[in-house]
């Protein structure tokens, strides 16, 4: 149990990914699906090749991960088994998480009820524009079903959930399988294992808990980018995610959407509680700094190194590979 709560009690939703970069590839104009795209691949598949990132005979090759993906695919790579099997160090995708010690966070359980609904009892109805309000009602009824509890729970909380339940009756997943089919075989390849993300301490992490329950979050635009996504995207997810799997990168950054994501993590950076936290500042770059670090010793360590980053971290003038390209290492897209 203390396990599941402690990261709500750092992080008070995926704050990890929410304060970690979270960039989208640019968005050019919106292409219309071709119709046989919206049906899901599925059986075995690839996704896209590797980056190459070289220094002298050193070289580090990037997986370019993705989501949503197809709940059916089974991944696998022999491009990426291969290399991995080479590989004498991984470098884990960039983030960052909330530290708390353990017998602190016990003392903090008792403060975690109720952690994840309005203050003062007000409920999304109270607290969305009507017009939001009644374009989430027809969403919640086919994805959520009648359960009235979610009401009374925060925006960005709700837009979550519903963005969850919507993916899964689309066939459409996370994509935690190919991180988890990574990390088994870096496991029992026994390669060395570096994790890159960086920890936010709290000052008084039993202040912050009692500031967010009390204190209200811009989290409407996040809400009302969800819906958007949700009336709009689906038939576009599906046809990016088949193009990630079948390594088809040029179509996936033809497809343009609403980026929601972009929203939740402003509504959470720019509250209250997190601007009180000295060392919750410069997230952003703090995280690419530390994948950055990391990179250069593994580069300078190992003739051969991989690493994991979102698609979004690969692609576009503000991505991490062009940071690397920057400090002077030679960077190789896939065919």
């Amino acid at each position: 149990m203390l396990k599941r709560l402690l990261p709500t009690i750092c992080l008070l939703m995926p704050l990890t990914a929410a304060l970690a970069q979270e960039a989208t590839p640019p968005a050019p104009t919106e292409e219309a699906a071709p119709e046989t795209e919206t049906i899901l691949l599925v059986g075995q598949r690839p996704g896209p090749g590797l980056w190459k990132v070289s220094k002298g005979d050193h070289v580090l090759w990037v997986f370019g991960s993705y989501s949503p993906l197809p709940l059916k695919m089974e991944w696998r790579s022999q491009q990426v088994e291969s290399i991995l099997a080479q590989s004498q160090e991984y470098l884990g995708p960039p983030g960052a998480h909330g530290h708390v010690g353990f017998f602190r966070g016990l003392t903090l359980l008792p403060s975690l009820i109720g952690i994840k609904k309005n203050p003062d009892g007000a409920t999304l109805k109270d607290v969305l524009p009507a017009d939001v309000y009644a374009r989430w009602q027809p969403l919640k009824t086919k994805y959520l079903g009648k359960d009235d509890s979610i009401e009374r729970e925060r925006p960005i909380f709700v837009a979550d959930a519903l963005y969850d339940a919507a993916l899964k009756q689309s066939g459409l997943g996370k994509g935690y399988d190919v991180s988890n089919k990574i990390n088994a075989i870096v496991k029992e390849r026994k390669i060395k294992k570096t994790d890159t993300s960086i920890a936010l301490e709290m000052d008084d992490a039993s202040k912050m808990v009692k500031e967010f329950k009390k204190s209200s979050l811009a989290d409407t635009a996040c809400f009302d980018k969800t819906l958007t996504r949700l009336e709009s995207d689906l038939d576009a997810m599906r046809v990016r995610a088949n193009a990630w799997a079948k390594g088809d990168l040029e179509a996936i950054q033809k497809l343009s959407y609403a980026d929601q994501e972009a929203e939740c993590r402003d509504a959470l950076r720019n509250a209250d509680f997190v601007k009180n936290q000295k060392n919750w500042q410069n997230v952003q770059q703090r995280v690419q700094n530390a994948w950055l670090t990391a990179v250069d010793k593994a580069l300078e360590a190992n003739t051969t190194s991989f690493a994991m980053l979102r698609l979004s971290d690969i692609v576009g003038p503000d991505s991490y590979l062009t940071a690397l390209k920057a400090k002077g290492y030679e960077v190789v897209s896939p065919d």
